[in-house]
């Protein structure tokens, strides 16, 4: 008989073609300022959260996926646009997912920022965030 899991958090596109599910809490809620997750969201940062891979399922659809280096692939809707997801090459990385895609984003209150060396000098969110830079 196969185990059925309750999702602890869910989210997925704009126009709904992708879907997916986190079995286990969140983790490692940022904010991340590197260039090439500005060109990823096309925004002043990325908000990200994630876990481990096998807490995490895409539940409808599939996203198309983008390396956007040597390092990481990025997911997003084929349909919409949506950027959905974030994950290193490695078999033990985490999958990330852009916190404006949760269905409920005030769940994941960001712990930190990253890639500070590129942050934009007008950009006063977050101030009372520790942050390091990446790059």
């Amino acid at each position: 008989m196969e185990e059925v899991k309750t999702p602890v958090a869910e989210g997925g596109c704009q126009c709904g073609a992708v879907r997916y599910a986190f079995y286990a809490p969140l983790e490692n809620a940022h904010a991340c300022h590197c260039r090439m997750c500005q060109r990823a969201v096309g925004g002043a940062f990325a908000l990200l959260a994630g876990g481990k891979k096998q807490n995490f399922a895409w539940t409808r659809g599939e996203p198309a996926v983008f390396a956007s280096s040597n390092l990481a692939k990025r997911g997003y809707c084929r349909d919409c646009g949506t950027p959905l997801s974030f994950a290193y090459n490695l078999p033990s990385a985490r999958t990330y997912v852009t916190i404006g895609s949760l269905d409920d984003p005030q769940s994941a209150p960001i712990t930190y920022q990253g890639g500070a060396e590129s942050r934009w000098s007008w950009v006063r969110f977050f101030e009372d965030v520790p942050s390091e830079a990446t790059g």
